[in-house]
């Protein structure tokens, strides 16, 4: 039997089935488009989701595939006002390698993630259209559009703000739309050397507005946004290529032939709402079908992809009975706050933005916050979170990161090395963590690796005094991430978000801790090999 199904195959899904996946479990994605579609409209990962994407060993293809986001000009009456470049002066620090977001078309980031997802033997399977779900108590099972059925243990709604599977279920989508905010959207070709590429192009007018955004890899493709063409009484036209070249004409003063082609013309209305939770029985909702929110920010798809690596390993354990049903109850509880805010967020930076370009020289910069990049994103309220030791990071927020080095070889390498894959990491700073590593690598086996961390002059790299598996924290960079000042034990979940911290004589709520997420087990002898180089990759 198929362990999950997932329904809906855009950067949520896809995400989902990448990490389970690799952690082996059994798995279909299925969407009802007949073929993979090339939409555009999500302008790419934000500095969270590089963290996931990394962690999914596809964060380097991503970033070679796309740019960095661009400054802005912004334009009044068919004249330059102001460049502004939101990201001036930021830079990656040892706890957050990314600073900023990545520029990349939706298309081209599903293809990488179905390459990955290939590489597990998984191909999204399209034309299939799920229209019917029976929680049978220990399985589902679906009827599919052409009359067939499947069934699965799990399965999991990906398939957008007008989610087949939340109907289904009978979950409320409550909310607002404002039908008076309008956006026609679509990809257009606009003549080679008309505008500048290296800038995000933003005319916005008394009458209107059009914004004009290079695809990255491509020669003259372009993301366009417009605020759309309306009738005598006032109602927004439906778009058009003709319509579109009409806009580009009227705010940007260039002849309307200067834009040859749009395509995957749509309609853009801003819609507020969430379900009222993320579980019914054995059926869960992630991403669009479970929230969405204001597009200010460019948070809906990131939100998504964040949900399901929340979800991934939780489901796995579950899966696999490492852990009980109970785990699953704790991913509506942590992600549904996380959708809330997101709402309230992007509705205040929508507002922001619609004053801001009121005024010449206003701009979509409007809606860049710290907050959009993700990283203050944490669940301490979670009944997963533990009270902490140590004046760093707390049970529930996001893991930092900090450079190290292998205390074996001297080669560098970074904490997130180690977090990488389907497993949990502790951490163990000072010698008296020892006996805690050693109890978490016999009892757990590969769910866990174990990584020992010297600190600075305490054991050079290279010496006996070093296992092959241990880092070297030669700047003091990952202590001072985490706020150690004696010796501690740190629990890192799969999802990358701190567990537990503990420097607590004896360790005994490191072991609690551990079978709360991994199920003890007795322990596999080819496996105590335990201590897992903190540098593989997963």
């Amino acid at each position: 039997m198929t362990d999950v199904l997932i329904v809906g195959a855009g950067p949520t899904g896809l995400t989902l089935a990448c990490d389970l996946a690799r952690r082996g479990l059994a798995i279909r994605i299925v969407d009802r488009s007949p073929v993979h579609p090339r939409t555009s409209r999500s302008k790419g990962p934000n500095p969270r989701s590089l963290e996931v994407l990394e962690d999914l060993g596809v964060a380097e293809e991503v970033l070679a595939a796309g740019s960095a986001p661009l400054p802005m000009r912004k334009y009044r009456d068919g004249a330059p006002v102001a460049d502004t470049d939101p990201y001036a002066g930021s830079a990656p620090t040892p706890d957050a390698p990314y600073d900023r977001g990545r520029l990349i078309a939706q298309w081209r980031l599903e293809e990488i993630l179905r390459d990955r997802l290939a590489g597990y033997g998984v191909a999204v399977e399209t034309g299939t259209e799920v229209v019917g779900l029976t929680d049978e108590g220990t399985s589902v099972t679906v009827t599919l559009a052409d009359g067939s059925g499947a069934s699965a243990r799990y399965v999991v709604g990906c398939d957008g703000a007008h989610s087949r599977v939340r109907k289904l279920l009978g979950v409320p989508f409550e909310g607002e739309t404002a039908e008076d905010q309008v956006m026609v959207c679509g990809d257009v070709e606009i003549d080679p050397g008309v505008l500048d590429r290296t800038v995000w192009h933003q005319w916005f007018d008394e009458d209107g507005a059009v914004m004009l955004c290079p695809v990255p890899g491509t020669r003259t493709g372009w993301w366009f946004q417009a605020g759309p063409e309306r009738d005598a009484e006032g109602r927004p036209l439906a778009p058009s290529t003709d319509g579109f070249r009409r806009l580009f004409a009227r705010h940007t003063r260039l002849p309307a032939a200067h834009l040859t082609e749009a395509t995957l013309l749509s309609t853009y209305r801003v819609n507020v709402r969430m379900a009222d939770r993320y579980r019914v029985g054995r059926v869960l909702l992630a991403g669009d079908a479970a929230h969405v929110h204001a597009i200010a920010g460019g948070l809906g798809m990131n939100t998504g992809i964040q949900d399901a690596f929340n979800l991934g390993w939780k489901l796995a354990q579950v899966v696999r009975e490492r852990a009980g049903e109970e785990l699953l109850d704790t991913y509506g509880e942590e992600r549904l706050p996380v959708a809330a805010r997101t709402l309230d967020l992007t509705s205040d930076r929508l507002r922001a933005t619609l004053e801001a370009i009121r005024r010449p020289g206003g701009g979509l910069d409007s809606a860049v916050t710290p907050s959009m990049s993700g990283l203050d994103v944490g669940y301490r309220w979670s009944s997963l979170a533990r009270p902490g030791a140590g004046g760093g990071p707390r049970s529930g927020d996001r893991a930092p990161d900090a450079p190290c080095v292998m205390a074996a070889t001297g080669r560098p390498t970074r904490l997130f090395r180690a977090f990488a894959g389907p497993h949990l990491t502790v951490l163990g700073f000072g010698d008296g963590t020892a006996r805690a590593l050693r109890e978490a690598a016999e009892t757990h086996g590969d769910a866990v690796r174990t990584v020992r961390v010297y600190a600075a002059g305490a054991a050079e790299p290279g010496t006996a005094a070093v296992g092959p598996d241990a880092l070297h924290d030669r700047e003091g960079l990952a202590r001072a991430a985490y706020g150690i000042g004696r010796d501690t034990v740190v629990v890192i979940r799969p999802d990358n978000h701190v567990g537990l911290i503990s420097d607590t004589e004896g360790f005994d709520d490191v072991r609690r801790y551990l079978d709360v997420l991994d199920g003890a087990r007795e322990p596999d002898p080819m496996s105590v090999a335990g201590m897992v180089d903190g540098t593989r990759k997963g």
